[in-house]
């Protein structure tokens, strides 16, 4: 499933190495350093970063989710999961998770390329709903512009990467075939 994305190149990984894993962390220490509301707060350590995408390279590798990543000339730039095993009542839903991209990266059709790629590997999963959360109005409004539907925002849900609270929106989007 290869696609590109002016200059960049976007593929599934099955299979992870030692250097794509060093340049996953990287990425995301990049965005919890640049604020992103990922799940980790500032400072995030190596370590800490490696450990989280080995745990992710293990479930890509069961089949649990697929790991999406976008590539230019200097390597990553930009990821995301669609967690694909879901609870028996809901086979047809997948969870679209860590969509992170390389502040040196954005405002390129990166973030538009990559939510398009997921979309199209979860219906050639087999599934027809989606659903995300995100703590960024610039990921808003692309999801917005990619036709996702807005449910509804939880106050407080979680904290920024500095500590202070932030909001979390929800989103769904019914695929098409």
């Amino acid at each position: 499933m290869p696609a590109e994305s002016s200059a960049h190149a976007i593929h599934r990984l099955e299979a992870v190495t030692d250097g794509q894993l060093q340049s996953l962390a990287g990425l995301l220490i990049d965005c919890v350093e640049g604020g992103a509301s990922v799940s980790f707060m500032h400072p995030l350590p190596m370590a800490r970063a490696l450990a989280f995408w080995r745990g992710v390279a293990d479930s890509a590798a069961r089949g649990e989710r697929a790991l999406l990543v976008a590539e230019d000339a200097a390597g990553i730039v930009g990821t995301v999961q669609v967690l694909l095993d879901q609870p028996e009542n809901q086979p047809h839903r997948g969870d679209v998770a860590k969509m992170l991209v390389h502040r040196r990266a954005r405002r390129q059709g990166l973030g538009e390329a990559l939510m398009q790629a997921a979309e199209q590997v979860a219906r050639d999963s087999g599934k027809t709903l989606l659903v995300l959360d995100t703590a960024s109005g610039d990921a808003e409004r692309l999801y917005t512009r990619l036709g996702w539907q807005r449910c509804g925002v939880i106050p407080g849900y979680a904290l920024f990467p500095n500590g202070e609270p932030c909001d979390t929106t929800y989103f769904y989007r019914v695929l098409a075939s």
